[in-house]
């Protein structure tokens, strides 16, 4: 196991990852440290617990927004297609059960 020190604020986290993830780690630290000051701000200052909330919301609200954005060509995105297919296949599987089972 490798261990990488991140800098997310003005704080020092320490966490473990499988060898070989370092770099991803570093970029994923990275990007919480970018969205701080503005949680910073935006919480206040009044602690690292409330900001780190914040940052975590900014990110999901970048990931929802990206999720269904509609793709490149205009259709709707893979992940909606995905999720479309995996509930697709979900339905199907309930159908071919026979009666007895249900």
């Amino acid at each position: 196991m490798a261990e990488v020190t991140l800098t997310i604020g003005d704080r020092r986290h320490n966490v473990t990852c499988r060898d070989g993830e370092e770099a991803q780690l570093r970029r994923l630290g990275e990007m919480l440290d970018q969205r701080w000051p503005s949680a910073n701000r935006a919480s206040g200052g009044l602690n690292a617990e409330r900001t780190m909330l914040l940052v975590a919301l900014m990110l999901a609200d970048s990931l929802d927004a990206a999720e269904n954005r509609p793709a490149a060509d205009g259709g709707p995105s893979p992940v909606l297609l995905n999720r479309l297919a995996d509930r697709l296949e979900g339905i199907a599987d309930a159908l071919e059960k026979p009666a007895a089972d249900a």
